[in-house]
């Protein structure tokens, strides 16, 4: 055994080596397509001959390959059914065994699996996990309750369903009673193990689990078995809610212990119920301002905020003497700054820029003492409103004192106007958009904080940062000649020598950019932005650039997000500046390719890109193909998996801002290795390989003919047409081949293609593929001036199995005509039905009732025309909160294509072209079309035909 394994752990300490990286991951992933390749992974995890980090390595290889290869997108296993049964049956076991490290990744693995497979498929999974819990095991019992609560956590944000529910009860009969009489014999082990430290320890990282598992069992509803035994345990949560124990204080106070994250998973588990305030309201109260305690005020402030948006609990702090006290002893000692605060502005900018912004305060005191007060504005607004603004204007009194000694009474007070002034949640877009009536955001901006912008010298670093961050907050509320005023500020703090300030200020001026007033009107206009761009825009590169290591340049993703909005805004004012940015932006890519670190940094620099050439590129394409070509194609070819999908669309748009319609030589290069089948292995290339090799097609078409290059391109097509997930995708190749060439020289594959689909629709049809298909349909159809039309979808069809288009055209196409969304799809369909009333020699002899059925279909979509398409003159990005290391597809919105219409002279009015189309026809055909309506349609349809015939 350990001779076979010899190859792959080469090959996965090779990967521990930067040098050799990414030639060992390709090696491995022509090893993960033999048979056995992940219980060999499994084998060298669980050998503790091999160094740790080689089984880590493994692990971690085997964690992802289950991720990708355990099922299809039907659910089908991939593996072979013997590893499968393997698998199931020593991966609890072995995780269990493992140290901690390993025992992560496997158990992320177990998470994948049980997503796919329990509880039906793998029913014993609860039985096995019961068998191994023990009362005086803790070691043991950790590992099982790590893997339960990976698998019963994934209940907490789910909606309710009969399907969920008897997964939890098929949970709750193997695991509740044991569950419960586990906790029992913990509390005992805990009260004997109460002097041994490593004892104790180990049994609160049990009890933190068994904390966890409480709330992943009851998220959804209190199970009875819970119900019947609720005076026990609530004694043992009210009972660890106030435990204490001098052996498990950590010496470090910034870091939290066993006590404060069992404290705090109580806080989290609770059912909202009285008994539980006092304890929290006296450990608010006492607590001390440790770092380390931060994990457990955010979760008492959090069931405090829980109880008070209970109708039946929140009167216990209707009257406002508690409601001071409340504001005294609980909500002001978690606002204030402390000096880790401090610490992390100085030390740590960009983290603190993050926990402020992207909601990473969410663990905060600040942030869990905010939602309480807010909850309770929502109650008793005009008691806490008169309370809060007391204290703000008593810590600005302190302030103005003594300005160099008590900025922080100034940040405290501006903190605390600021929570009670915002209602409802702000929005990425507009930020706060609702706010208190009973106070006045201009006027605070006004007295209290307009000279903080102002100012040059004596004003602390923070405060700054407290005035613009008032702004990036109300920005909605605040007017449009109040912009006026404030933006050259803005400009100006980007000046500043202050990482947080600076930083601010690009994320304040970013976010105004993309504000628009009630008319959907810029609220600043590119004409007040292009004068300043040159400057604005190299002085941000400056900032991005101080410090050209990798990992640095990339730290700052809301400098590039400047940068992109920026060069969104000013358009093709860019152009005469174009050249320093270009260089810019060719430099940074180059950097970061070497080792890519920050997914939001390089998605926001490859959206500046695409705005670089959306707007640029169209006056001087030459240019921008020379700077550009290269780089891009550097990237492709050191295999830098997270760039690729940006770059596949970044030459696609280079491509189409060219005005030549041939292929330009360095495309021609391309063409053949982006045809290649490994190429669009990987699902995050296809949508873009896909717009890049459309964008080829038609410029390339006679070189695509000469080097025999359609039969690979369709077979790109079948590929990805017989996938779920990308069958859009194919079809979006297939109608970009159908525009390009001719039916002299598809019509040979013709009869392949509609069988691929047939096969399809017959087996695997989904909503989406019959959608699509019946799209496909109507391209075909409404291009009958090119040679093709419903007559030659008819013959092929027949050719393929006799009688078989009335079914399709009368169960699926009719009827699924009418759900298609998109404008461009409903105007091909309407296009096609009119097309088939007024040219098909099918629907005229063979098909009459057909012929009725399809003027039926036109008189339905043309009462409902569809909605022309908004300009795109605002780009928003995408939110990137979710987005993660790997080489998935993110769609870059600055080069976004608008859907291709093959039918622009038909105009935007339908209605006028459907009439104008079928008198034209009706004269041509000797008043064919007239005929058949007498002859064919109902008296309602008649009418609705004729008002467009006599239109």
């Amino acid at each position: 055994m350990a001779d076979d394994l010899a190859p792959i752990v080469q090959l996965l300490q090779a990967t521990l080596d930067p040098r050799q990286h990414k030639q060992a991951e390709a090696a491995l992933r022509q090893e993960e397509k033999k048979p056995g390749y992940s219980l060999q992974l499994l084998h060298i995890t669980a050998n503790s001959s091999y160094p740790y980090n080689t089984r880590l390595s493994s692990a971690l290889y085997f964690k992802n390959f289950i991720k990708w290869n355990w099922t299809d997108e039907d659910g089908n296993y991939k593996l072979q059914e013997k590893d499968v049964v393997t698998i199931k049956q020593e991966l609890i076991s072995l995780m269990i065994s493992m140290p901690p490290g390993i025992q992560t990744q496997l158990g992320e693995a177990v998470s994948v699996i049980a997503d796919s497979d329990f509880w039906q498929r793998w029913d014993t999974l609860v039985d096995d996990l019961v068998s191994r819990l023990s009362p005086d095991n803790i070691v043991v019992n950790v590992g099982v309750l790590q893997v339960a609560h990976s698998i019963f956590k994934r209940w907490r944000p789910l909606f309710r369903s009969d399907e969920l529910f008897t997964e939890i009860l098929h949970v709750l009969d193997r695991f509740g009673k044991p569950y419960l009489a586990l906790f029992e014999s913990l509390d005992t082990y805990i009260e004997q193990s109460r002097n041994d430290k490593e004892k104790i320890t180990q049994a609160f990282s049990q009890l933190n689990l068994m904390i966890k598992l409480f709330y992943d069992l009851s998220c959804q509803d209190l199970p009875a078995i819970f119900e019947d035994h609720l005076g026990p345990i609530s004694s043992l949560l009210l009972k660890y809610l106030t435990y204490d124990n001098p052996l498990l204080h950590t010496s470090d106070d910034s870091e939290s212990g066993p006590l404060e994250f069992v404290k705090a998973g109580i806080f989290e588990a609770l059912v909202s119920t009285c008994k539980f305030i006092g304890s929290s309201w006296n450990l608010l109260t006492t607590i001390g301002e440790d770092t380390k305690y931060d994990i457990l005020v955010n979760r008492a402030l959090q069931f405090l905020t829980s109880v008070a948006r209970l109708p039946e609990h929140s009167n216990a702090f209707k009257n406002e003497t508690t409601l001071s006290q409340v504001t005294e002893k609980v909500i002001l000692p978690n606002v204030s700054l402390r000096e880790s605060d401090i610490e992390m502005f100085e030390d740590e900018p960009i983290e603190f820029i993050r926990r402020d912004l992207e909601g990473g305060d969410s663990e905060t005191r600040r942030r869990a003492a905010t939602d309480f007060l807010r909850q309770l504005l929502e109650n008793f607004e005009a008691s806490v409103t008169n309370i809060v603004i007391r204290y703000s204007d008593h810590y600005l009194a302190e302030y103005s004192k003594s300005p160099s000694d008590q900025w922080k009474s100034k940040d405290t007070a501006i903190y605390l106007f600021s929570a009670i002034a915002a209602k409802g949640v702000a929005t990425t877009t507009h930020g706060v958009t609702t706010t208190n009536p009973l106070v006045s955001i201009t006027d605070f901006l006004q007295k209290n904080l307009a000279s903080d912008l102002v100012a040059t010298t004596g004003i602390h670093p923070l405060l700054k940062v407290d005035a613009i961050k008032f702004l990036y907050s109300f920005r909605s509320i605040i007017t449009k000649e109040q912009w006026q005023e404030i933006l050259p500020l803005l400009v100006q703090h980007l000046g500043s020598s202050v990482y947080v300030v600076y930083t601010y200020a690009a994320v304040a001026l970013e976010r105004v950019l993309c504000l628009t007033d009630n008319r959907g009107q810029p609220i600043i206009s590119a004409s007040e932005i292009i004068p300043l761009a040159a400057q604005l825009l190299e002085h941000l590169f400056q900032l991005i650039e101080k410090d050209p290591s990798p990992p640095k340049i990339q730290e700052n993703e809301f400098l590039m997000r400047c940068i992109m909005r920026v060069l969104i805004v000013i358009k093709d004012g860019v152009v005469p500046i174009v050249d320093p940015i270009l260089q810019h932006l060719i430099k940074i890519t180059g950097i970061i390719s070497t080792n890519p670190s920050n997914p939001r940094f390089y998605y926001f620099h490859f959206e500046a890109l695409g705005a670089l050439i959306r707007f640029g590129a169209p006056a001087q394409p030459s240019k921008f193909e020379t700077a550009l070509y290269t780089p891009l194609v550097n990237v492709l070819q050191s295999d830098v998996q997270e760039f690729i999908p940006y770059v596949f669309q970044l030459l696609a748009a280079l491509l189409e801002a060219q005005p030549s319609n041939t292929l330009p030589g360095n495309y021609q290069n391309l063409l053949a290795p982006i045809l290649m089948p490994t190429m669009w292995e990987t699902r995050g290339n296809i949508p873009a390989l896909v717009r890049l090799l459309s964008a080829m097609l038609p410029r390339g078409a006679e070189a695509i003919v000469k080097g025999n290059q359609i039969e690979p391109i369709l077979g790109i097509f079948q590929k990805l047409a017989s996938s779920k997930l990308n069958e859009s995708y194919g079809f979006d190749l297939l109608e970009n081949v159908i525009l390009t060439f001719p039916p002299t020289i598809l019509e040979k594959y013709f009869p392949t293609i509609i069988q691929i689909l047939l096969t399809r629709l017959q087996k695997a049809k989904t909503e989406n593929f019959a959608l699509r298909f019946v799209r496909f349909y109507h391209f075909i159809s409404a291009l009958d001036d090119q040679g093709y039309g419903c007559d030659f979808f008819i013959r092929v069809t027949e050719n393929i199995q006799a009688s078989v288009f009335t079914p399709i055209y009368l169960n699926i196409i009719l009827p699924e005509s009418r759900k298609l969304a998109r404008p461009i799809d409903r105007k091909a369909a309407l296009i096609s039905f009119t097309k088939t009333l007024a040219n098909s020699e099918s629907f005229a002899n063979r098909y009459k009732k057909g012929w009725a059925f399809t003027c039926e279909g036109l008189l339905n979509l043309v009462s409902q025309p569809p909605l022309p398409a908004a300009k795109d003159d605002i780009i928003k990005e995408n939110d990137v909160e979710d987005m993660s290391f790997g080489a998935g597809y993110t769609q870059l919105n600055t080069v976004k294509k608008a859907p291709n219409d093959p039918w622009p002279q038909v105009g935007p009015n339908l209605g006028t072209w459907v009439g104008s189309y079928l008198k034209e026809a009706d004269k041509k055909h000797g008043g064919r079309i007239s005929s058949f309506a007498q002859e064919r349609l109902s008296p309602e349809a008649k009418a609705g035909l004729a008002s467009y015939l006599s239109g």
